[in-house]
């Protein structure tokens, strides 16, 4: 997969799920059109983005 960040080693990326969720799909559609992931799944989707969003720097550009 490109090096992206994978569920359980499947061919389902992190970022997949998380841009199901942020287009507002629930967690019982995305279980129900994916019979192999399991609740857990998206739990670890979600903790793995706020993992991220908490370990990256972000330059800012110099306000002067």
């Amino acid at each position: 997969m490109g090096g992206r960040p994978c569920i359980r080693g499947m061919r389902v990326t992190v970022g997949t799920l998380l841009g199901l969720m942020a287009r507002g799909r629930t967690h019982a559609e995305i279980l129900a059109a994916s019979p192999y992931l399991e609740p857990g799944d998206l739990q670890a989707a979600l903790e793995y983005a706020a993992w991220r969003a908490q370990a990256l720097d972000v330059p800012l550009a110099n306000a002067e």
